[in-house]
């Protein structure tokens, strides 16, 4: 089986640290398909601000 790719991990946790300054801990405890799926609502809420 394929691992998780580590360059997508870490994109993926320093997207959410940097918005919602959660501890690295709290972000790696959450599974893979909760971090895309707060990386998509973080992105979301960007375009609407930036759209504003």
């Amino acid at each position: 089986m394929k691992g998780y790719p580590l360059s997508q991990i870490y994109e993926e946790v320093a997207y959410i640290a940097y918005h919602f300054h959660w501890p690295l801990d709290e972000i790696l405890n959450l599974e893979h398909f909760q971090r895309r799926t707060w990386v998509k609502e973080i992105s979301k809420i960007n375009k609407r601000l930036n759209a504003g």
